[in-house]
């Protein structure tokens, strides 16, 4: 049995906080910098640190922009969307008025995501024209998907409409 464990030796094991400012005070001791420079010097890594982590954490994030998928949702105008809060379309022919009259068409995924509809080339154009058939019906979409600043896009490859299920 070892010493430790009969209690015969008091072992009391330094905390990683008084480790690295032993380090630092030592090594400050021999330089002979003041703990209010060495403060600030600790200050100014942490900072870094911070900095540097969110930088990270915003690539992390931007990571799987433009991977491919689907969803399933309703063709439904932005601003009803927004405005009266819809979970569907009212009607189709409401929909197509509204897209007829300029309102931008998006998909209303089954989970409340809007997802707008965007063109990978440059300058894009409008999409509306792609899902002004589809207004009002639900669909299932497929195509790269981008995530930015809580905006959610689809560049569409592919959309159908699903069948009625009444």
């Amino acid at each position: 049995m070892s010493a430790e464990l009969c209690g015969c030796v008091d072992v009391t094991w330094p905390t990683t906080q008084s480790v690295v400012y032993w380090l630092v005070l030592s090594w400050a001791e021999t330089k002979r910098i003041s703990k209010r420079r060495i403060a600030l010097h600790l200050r100014k890594a942490v900072i870094r640190l911070v900095a540097l982590l969110g930088l990270l954490a915003v690539a992390l994030g931007a990571t799987g922009n433009g991977q491919s998928g689907t969803i399933k949702g309703y063709v439904i105008d932005s601003a009803c969307t927004f405005t009266k809060n819809l979970k569907k379309p009212i009607s189709p022919q409401c929909a197509v008025a509204c897209a007829k009259a300029g309102s931008p068409l998006v998909i209303l995924s089954d989970d409340g995501t809007i997802y707008w509809p965007i063109d990978d080339a440059v300058p894009s154009s409008s999409q509306n024209a792609k899902l002004l058939p589809f207004a009002g019906q639900k669909v299932t979409a497929t195509g790269k998907m981008f995530e930015r600043g809580g905006s959610h896009a689809l560049v569409i490859d592919k959309i159908e409409p699903l069948p009625s299920s009444k």
